[in-house]
């Protein structure tokens, strides 16, 4: 039997090269894995009709003993994985005619291919399968999406690869209230057993606290109705595209809400009728667990039945962080910094030991703390581990690096698919848990307390609970067998076990008398140059060193099986006897005992509520050690951070580095003071020139006041750092042709969201904002946003630009401080300090840097001469600016005295009877006499000018 791959991926009018390189990608089906029966490529009837097949699906088929690749797909495939045309065949014709084109490929490659498709390029993928009947009927077998691969999970995880962040799937069904726009939604995580979480809020005109919402749970894919030409649903995909989710269209009919009762009723896990909880009087969070149920077919699999729970998600109870915050404080891993995994503060942070512990710090990232108690709880912890290495790296090393992640493992048990191997590996974590137990309680530190009600009190009560689980396992398996990778229920518990596993010891005693044999009639030694060993697929079997391998040429007695770098395979005829027979009562052994296993197996899942709550608190233990192991392996220590209740402190930071950048090959970081005072300097304007370190400077700040708030220790050497609710960043915006967004539109969305969700207690980080216009423009735009910023909402915000003009907005708003980054230039050369100091940098120094850079020595004056002119045009708009700082009244007034003191000064000139009519010869006129004239009146009008700042300004 031949089977087929197939990886259609469609992309309406988008041809599948440039459909790759989406952003985000386009939804795709990918159609794997659908077995066709006695096809091949010789026979052309079959050819025939499969292609015939082929066209006539939307979605293709595919797979198992070979795999191919058929239609778009093929050349999908020919580009990506094997990076050529040539590999492409046509089944039942060529191009012109009409024919199919095909691909074959791999197994190894098909799963790689997949899970780059569901983890790097976020596509669908569906798996099709025949009947195994009739060659021409396909059905829907499996399928896979980035928000649920439970289907594919067992496949493209078989190396164990981690999962960076769960997958979660979400629906929303936006409304309006009134005149209040509401979002009510329902999600499940794949990393939380049976939670179905719904919400329902009101929310601004930019839908800024739906896209909090994205970032919280880690959403990879969300459904939505259909056909939404709504300004609500316009919107919303417009918030999906930049936080990159897959978008999932469904009918309107599915997020109606008369089937959700019945449908909750037989999913939830209480005895209460679900419209007695006060989640079901949410009806669009109701409207959208209905269309989430409907997508997932939960109610298809039984097994589901009385196991799901209901949760309401709090918004409030984290940090808020928008899409741009992400970027801008490179939270997460963006697949572009290849092996240097320390260019995310993920992976600077990721030591842990296990998987569920790496998605339990992609959460923690995500969701930062709002509440003081927790983040002292998780600072007391890690201090704990970090003051203590030798017992940190005894249960990094002894204990965690030891624990599977019980999570799959469950999931196994739960779809019925597990195997007494799974059992054997939860036994031996149950065996582990007395180690960990007694390592923990070891600990007499200053939170011994903390760690007794946190960790030990919990494992005393999963060990006792689990005693009767380590008791059936050693009672029924064999134990000695699984260390030999048999996993086997024990023989003395039935007579035909029994008399089986005797037979099948009996003939394997017979195998190393065979091989001493061989041995001696090749004059080889035994165990040295010939060994006997076993494999999946030749059974037992003799391997001879390469040196060697001659020895059994030509010789009928030895029949060679493969030949590998590390010797030559064979067998005998009574070695092949005795294998063939030792299997066949390996098989006996294991019909024998399905009934026990499967008693087994089904004990073991009953087991799996506790085993959950265990994997999270391993998950918890793991991510606080990671901490720890990082504050203390870093090049200057971390700090543990004073954190303070919201609106209780100003924001003060002691030596200051970022955690990321200290950390790269070559650089020596230069670290900084930092003081966000409420009265004085709660919004900071940085000047400077490029690559002098202002970005870094407003990130790092970000970046450490986020990793407080985890709980984590901070890069300085000492810091406060009050509660904030939400940081918000505008960074480096830039085009997006394929959805039409220009650079400046991207930062006017990014800074109206800003505006819109800002707080007094948010920290908001700007960078570079107005530069996609005109610089008049560009500016007047800054300094209104600025001024909002200062005046309106008072968040503590840090504002780097090259616009020198915007630093007099200090003068206007007692809260604005001027900061600039330091340099020294001279005639050939420019030298950065990237030390943060107090006033205004004048100057970007942007030639200097292009002189760096090389540019033509032509070039170089041409931009010099350009920028002089420059400068001399831009001196009206430059009195403007000034202007701007002024009262009407203020100028006004002003405006009076200068009238009077032209009045005064004609007056007394032609009473000392000097002419300054026109035509007047100037050369002759004493100007001494003139000069007394306006010595006087500035003694008259000292007192006048001195109270009016407009004219003190304009007389400068």
């Amino acid at each position: 039997m031949e089977e087929t791959v197939d990886t259609k991926a469609k992309c309406p009018d988008v041809a599948i090269g440039e459909a790759a390189m989406l952003e985000p990608p386009c939804f795709v089906s990918i159609l794997i894995r659908a077995i066709i029966r006695k096809l091949n490529r010789t026979d052309r009837p079959g050819e025939q009709a499969f292609c015939t097949f082929f066209k006539r699906l939307d979605d293709k088929p595919a797979d198992t003993d070979y795999y191919t690749a058929h239609g778009d797909d093929a050349l999908y495939v020919a580009e990506t994985v094997f990076k050529t045309s040539s590999v492409i065949k046509y089944w039942a014709g060529d191009v012109k005619t009409g024919g199919v084109p095909m691909v074959s490929i791999s197994k190894l490659n098909s799963i790689a291919l997949m899970r780059d498709l569901l983890l790097v390029k976020q596509k669908r993928v569906e798996i099709w399968e025949n009947d195994g009947k009739n060659s021409k009927a396909f059905k829907l077998g499996k399928w896979a999406s980035p928000g649920n691969l439970n289907s594919l999970e067992d496949l493209i995880f078989a190396n164990n690869n981690q999962i960076v962040s769960s997958p979660v799937v979400l629906a929303v069904k936006p409304g309006v209230k009134g005149d209040q726009k509401v979002i009510g939604l329902a999600y499940t995580d794949a990393a939380t057993m049976h939670t179905i979480g719904v919400s329902e809020f009101v929310d601004n005109d930019t839908f800024s606290n739906f896209e909090f919402m994205l970032i919280q749970l880690s959403v990879k894919e969300c459904i939505i109705p259909e056909d939404d030409k709504s300004y609500e649903g316009r919107k919303l995909m417009a918030i999906l595209e930049r936080c990159g989710i897959v978008v999932t269209n469904r009918k309107r009919g599915t997020f109606e809400t008369k089937d959700v009762e019945q449908d909750l009723n037989r999913l939830l896990a209480t005895e209460i009728g679900v419209t007695a909880l006060p989640e079901f009087e949410m009806s669009l969070a109701m409207g959208a667990a209905s269309s989430l149920i409907k997508y997932l077919q939960l109610l298809n699999d039984d097994s589901n039945f009385g196991q799901y729970r209901l949760e309401t998600y709090d918004l409030s109870q984290y940090m808020r962080l928008d899409a741009a915050a992400m970027k801008a404080l490179n939270l997460m891993p963006m697949g572009t910094e290849g092996s240097n995994k320390t260019m995310s503060l993920y992976g600077l942070l990721n030591y842990t030991k296990t998987a569920q512990g790496a998605r339990l710090l992609a959460q923690w990232l995500k969701q930062p703390l709002m509440n003081l108690t927790e983040i002292e709880t998780r600072q007391n912890l890690v201090e704990s581990f970090a003051s203590n290495t030798e017992f940190r790296q005894s249960i990094q090393d002894n204990c965690l690096k030891r624990f599977p992640d019980l999570h799959r493992i469950g999931k196994k048990f739960i779809r019925g698919k597990a195997n007494l191997q799974d059992v054997i590996r939860v036994y031996q974590v149950v065996v582990m848990l007395p180690i960990l137990l007694e390592t923990l309680t070891e600990h007499d530190g200053e939170f011994k307390v903390l760690f007794e009600e946190m960790y030990i009190e919990k494992l005393k009560e999963y060990v006792a609970g689990l005693v009767r689980f380590q008791e059936m396992v050693e009672t029924t398996v064999d134990i000695a067998a699984a260390e030999n990778h048999e996993y086997v229920i024990k023989a003395d518990f039935d007579e035909a076990l029994q008399a089986t596993k005797v037979a099948k010891e009996k003939l394997e005693k017979q195998l190393v008398p065979e091989a001493e044999r061989v041995a001696d009639d090749l004059g080889v030694e035994y165990e040295k140059k010939l060994k006997l060993e076993q494999h999946s697929q030749y059974g037992w079997h003799l391997r001879l060193t390469k040196t060697d391998a001659a020895k059994i040429r030509g010789k009928k007695e030895y029949i060679e099986l493969a030949t590998n770098k590390s010797g030559s395979l064979f067998t005998t005829s009574t070695l092949k006897r005795l294998s063939g027979s030792i299997d066949d009562l390996r098989g006996k052994y294991e019909e024998l005992q399905v009934s026990l296993v499967k008693e087994i197996i089904g004990i073991t899942a009953g087991y799996f509520p506790v085993f959950e709550r265990l994997n999270q608190l391993v998950a918890h233990l793991d991510v606080v050690v990671s901490l720890a192991h990082v504050a203390v392996h870093a090049p200057q220590q971390f700090i543990r951070p004073k954190v303070t209740r919201k609106g209780e402190s100003n924001l003060s930071l002691k030596g200051s580095r970022h955690p990321c950048l200290e950390v790269q090959d070559g650089v020596s970081f230069i670290s900084n003071n930092v003081e966000l005072n409420r009265d004085t300097s709660k919004f900071q304007i940085i000047t400077g020139p490029n690559m002098g370190g202002k970005s870094t400077y407003i990130r790092q700040i970000g970046v450490i006041v986020l990793m407080a708030q985890i709980g984590s220790f901070v890069p300085c050497a000492e810091a406060t750092v009050p509660i904030f609710d939400a940081v918000l960043c505008r960074v480096g915006a830039s085009d997006s042709q394929l959805k039409g967004v220009s650079t400046f539109m991207a930062e006017m969305l990014e800074t109206a969201s800003i505006l819109r969700a800002a707080t007094p207690d948010s920290l908001i980080i700007i960078d570079e904002l107005g530069r996609g216009t005109s610089t008049y423009d560009g500016f007047g735009l800054a300094w209104a946003i600025s001024e909002y910023i200062g005046e309106q909402i008072g968040s503590f915000c840090l504002f780097a630009t090259h616009f020198h003009e915007l630093t007099a907005i200090s003068e206007k708003i007692p809260s604005v401080k001027n900061l600039h980054v330091k340099a020294k230039t001279d005639s050939n050369s420019i030298t950065l300090l990237y030390k943060v100091e107090e006033g205004i940098c004048d100057q970007s120094f942007g030639i200097h840097v292009a002189e760096l850079a090389a540019f033509p020595e032509a070039v170089v004056r041409l931009a010099k001469r350009k920028a002089d002119e420059l400068e001399d045009f831009s001196a009206p708009h430059e009195m403007a600016q000034k202007l701007a700082k002024f009262s009407p009244e203020q100028i006004e007034s002003g405006n009076e005295v200068v009238s009077t003191f032209l009045a005064e000064f004609e007056r007394l000139v032609k009473e000392s009877g000097i002419d300054l009519t026109s035509g007047t010869n100037w050369e002759n006129l004493d100007s001494s006499e003139i000069q007394e004239i306006l010595n006087s009146l500035k003694t008259k009008f000292a007192v006048q000018v001195d109270s009016n700042p407009f004219l003190k300004e304009l007389l400068i």
